[in-house]
């Protein structure tokens, strides 16, 4: 947060997990934060404006912007992390499993980030964080559809850090390795102890792991184009 005046924030998918201990931590620094949703609610009794969006669908993130817009003021700090998997090899992998999670993980991160810079060009200030994962570095047996959209946030914001130049409006990203969540828990025992044996740490990610990576960068204005990977050591910088 700069000096005492708290920034509106918005984060994609921050109903549970990930996304809501990003929403969370920037409550904590006094921020006012709206999170979308598309299926279930935030828990209750979270300080938080929860919106209904399918970032699938422009007039849905256009109509959730306009809600925080009204209830916080004109966004400064956009978190993409809304998301999905659709797990198949590839030889079994329909062109909708495919496309399906490109068109949430990857183009609906365009679509938000795209209506959050116009506010923040009028603003001439903002910082936007797309959360990413350790597949789009390394891969994954039965994610190229989700390995795929994850390595198009790199590039989308390598291209968009280039395109802001000078202005004081940064893009990132933040790349999480196994973590606990719902999609960690259905892994089976077998597969969780062959995950934990290549990754350093030698235990599972936390939630608030992952939002310690988010504030930083929200806070961060030097730093610009960046891949952060917060996986335990599992990719090894790659």
């Amino acid at each position: 947060m700069t000096g005492t005046t708290a920034r509106s924030v918005l984060v994609t998918g921050g109903n549970r997990g990930i996304g809501l201990a990003i929403a969370r931590r920037f409550v904590t620094a006094g921020d006012r934060v709206t999170v979308t949703y598309r299926g279930e609610e935030p828990p209750a009794g979270e300080n938080l404006l929860a919106v209904r969006c399918d970032v699938t669908d422009g007039e849905q993130v256009d109509q959730a912007f306009k809600e925080a817009e009204a209830a916080h003021g004109e966004v400064s700090v956009l978190v993409a992390n809304a998301g999905f998997t659709q797990d198949r090899l590839l030889l079994r992998m329909t062109e909708d499993d495919f496309t399906s999670v490109v068109d949430t993980n990857l183009t609906g991160a365009f679509r938000v980030a795209r209506r959050a810079v116009r506010g923040m060009l009028r603003a001439g200030h903002g910082r936007i964080v797309l959360i990413s994962s350790t597949a789009a570095l390394h891969g994954a047996p039965g994610q190229t559809n989700y390995a795929a959209a994850k390595a198009g946030l790199v590039g989308f914001a390598r291209a968009l850090t280039q395109e802001l130049g000078a202005r004081d409006i940064t893009c990132n990203v933040v790349a999480p390795g196994l973590t606990e969540t719902d999609m960690s828990r259905a892994l089976t025992p077998e597969q969780r102890r062959e995950l934990l044996r290549t990754t350093p740490a030698g235990r599972l990610g936390r939630p608030e792991e992952v939002a310690d990576a988010v504030a930083f960068l929200a806070g961060a204005g030097y730093v610009r184009g960046a891949v952060i990977p917060v996986d335990g050591g599992a990719g090894l910088g790659h």
